[in-house]
């Protein structure tokens, strides 16, 4: 099923393509890669710290 391929029109230069889902063609692909495609980084998360608001056992310190 998703090894179909389809007979698409680029969106963005008009040719017909025969591409396995819509989108730009091969060519509109590599070009788009080559002038807006950057360079990959590693980029690390922030650790996880709860907010000062909130408490552990609030369900047990209730009255």
């Amino acid at each position: 099923m998703g090894d179909q391929i389809l007979s698409i029109i680029c969106p963005r230069c008009g040719t017909t393509a025969a591409e396995r889902f819509y989108g730009p063609c091969g060519g509109c692909r590599e070009q788009l890669r080559a002038t807006v495609g950057g360079e990959r980084r590693d980029v690390e998360a922030a650790a996880y710290e709860p907010k000062m608001h909130v408490t552990p056992n609030a369900v047990a310190l209730k009255d």
